[in-house]
């Protein structure tokens, strides 16, 4: 259990830009070097964590922690992806006000906004080669992702017509053998 905290403390510590941004050091901790789970299984907690509400960083670590330790695993790697977040917002929370008219603050701001941005697209590519996102089916993830940028449309129904679609085309597919 001790592990489990360490690493995802690890793993919450050195991760800015939010839960898409743990992904790839998840990756790497827990699939590669831990070998606690599959790649296979990581898309699937992801896919799953996604789609639960709550915060994806928190909901992956209690989906990972319980397939390795149960209860105690899940309340455990938890803690350890929250507690860094906690301790890191309640200290710029006590000091930024002080802080936040230095323009030296501005400009490292400024310059870890790209950055943040680099570490969200990276999973993405990733996962989506990992779902065999191939050229004959981009079409459906840039769909969904216009259709909540630029359509305003509810990223809950964008999921519920996605999971539809999927079922009708497996059913389709069935027949068609």
């Amino acid at each position: 259990m001790w592990e489990l905290f360490k690493t995802f403390f690890h793993i919450g510590l050195f991760t800015f830009g939010g839960g898409y941004a743990m992904i790839p050091l998840i990756e790497q901790k827990v699939v590669d070097e831990k070998q606690w789970i599959s790649r296979e299984s990581l898309l699937d907690l992801i896919a799953i964590a996604q789609s639960c509400p709550g915060i994806f960083a928190v909901n992956i670590s209690i989906f990972i922690g319980y397939k390795v330790g149960k209860e105690k695993g899940a309340f455990m790697s938890a803690l350890g992806s929250c507690l860094p977040s906690f301790v890191i917002i309640l200290l710029i929370a006590l000091f930024f006000q002080h802080f936040r008219e230095y323009p030296l603050v501005d400009k490292v701001f400024r310059g870890i906004r790209p950055a943040v941005v680099a570490l969200i697209a990276a999973p993405v590519f990733k996962i989506g080669k990992g779902a065999h996102i191939t050229r004959t089916n981009v079409w459906i993830p840039i769909s969904a992702a216009l259709a909540i940028w630029l359509l305003g449309f509810n990223p809950i129904f964008v999921i519920l017509i996605a999971g539809l679609g999927g079922y009708a085309y497996g059913q389709f597919t069935k027949e068609g053998e």
